[in-house]
């Protein structure tokens, strides 16, 4: 979990692209984060959600538009 911790803290701290788990995971893309997580990472999509939902800034996660938004801003 720290690898995931420390990806999306440079998602919102340097806007460095996740990759594709983790982007679907932020877009609210269910069916596209279980179908491109690992069997480990496939267990841990609550805890990375919770992860995300306290973490980090509402405005860079949500929908797919927000995601784009924040990389490009």
């Amino acid at each position: 979990m720290e690898e995931i911790k420390a990806t999306l803290d440079r998602y919102v701290k340097h806007k460095i692209p996740t990759g594709g788990f983790l982007e679907a995971v932020l877009s609210n893309d269910l069916v596209g984060a279980v179908s491109r997580a690992d069997s480990i990472n496939s267990q841990r999509i609550p805890e990375i959600v919770k992860y995300i939902y306290n973490n980090l800034p509402s405005n860079c996660w949500g929908n797919n538009e927000t995601v784009t938004k924040w990389l490009n801003s």
